[in-house]
């Protein structure tokens, strides 16, 4: 493992002399993709709990669809299934965007994670005291204001363990970026197995740099909860 590690530790941590690899790639599908559907989530969680049955069951119908099908068959349906479509291909625009495999892993990890975020968030909505909600509207309180003041901020707060684990769940599924010639960890494991047919020590390092971002996630999210979940320890007296 030592000799690999030493002729291949670029390509696992950030390049292979010609482009980003390894380390800095998964981070990069993970932090876009995470970012990207955190912020799609919050208006689409609001819709999801609206009271407007069309609307909430519009983005319903999203997160089922997102949900209930694999990540991997949403990668390929990106990544090939679309290009294969003559209304892609012909477009200047959308010909670009789809030829890229990049492009395609970030809108199918986007796509997905939004959709078990929006999930995450609206529960936690629904779940939110409805003393909290009388005492806003007694204090006059647009529905807007309401939202931005009193329900997102408690939601968010109650969600954050719960939006943890996606976060590391996604870091797991970024594992399928390979499938669209995207050079992550596992891919650059990949290449190294076929070149050196050392597969225990190849998928090893692999593994430990998963392991690694794991432990850091878990770090930080634990630092946050006791940070933004306070309130809900057991107070002294």
């Amino acid at each position: 493992m030592i000799a690999i590690i030493q002729e291949y530790w670029r390509n696992f941590l950030f390049s292979d002399g010609y482009r980003f690899t390894g380390l800095v790639i998964t981070l990069w599908l993970l932090v876009v993709s995470i970012g990207l559907g955190f912020c799609l989530s919050i208006p689409l969680a609001v819709a999801r709990v609206s009271k407007k049955k069309w609307l909430a069951r519009s983005v319903w119908l999203y997160t089922y669809i997102f949900r209930g099908t694999p990540l991997y068959v949403q990668l390929l349906l990106c990544y090939t299934g679309l290009y294969s479509l003559d209304i892609i291909r012909n477009n200047e625009l959308t010909n670009a965007f789809f030829r890229d495999g990049m492009h395609c892993t970030l809108l199918a990890f986007t796509l997905n994670t939004c959709a078990y975020t929006t999930e995450i968030f609206a529960g936690a909505i629904k779940a939110t005291a409805y003393g909290e909600i009388e005492a806003a509207r007694a204090y006059g309180m647009s529905s807007f204001t309401l939202y931005r003041r009193v329900i997102l901020p408690s939601a968010l707060r109650r969600a954050l363990p719960y939006y943890s684990n996606e976060v590391i769940l996604m870091l797991h599924a970024t594992t399928v970026a390979f499938t669209a010639t995207v050079p992550d960890i596992l891919k650059i494991a990949r290449d190294v197995n076929s070149a050196t047919y050392q597969s225990f020590n190849a998928f090893g390092i692999a593994a430990l740099l998963y392991l690694c971002i794991s432990f850091a996630l878990v770090w930080l999210f634990r630092r946050a909860e006791r940070r933004w979940l306070a309130y809900l320890r057991p107070q002294g007296k």
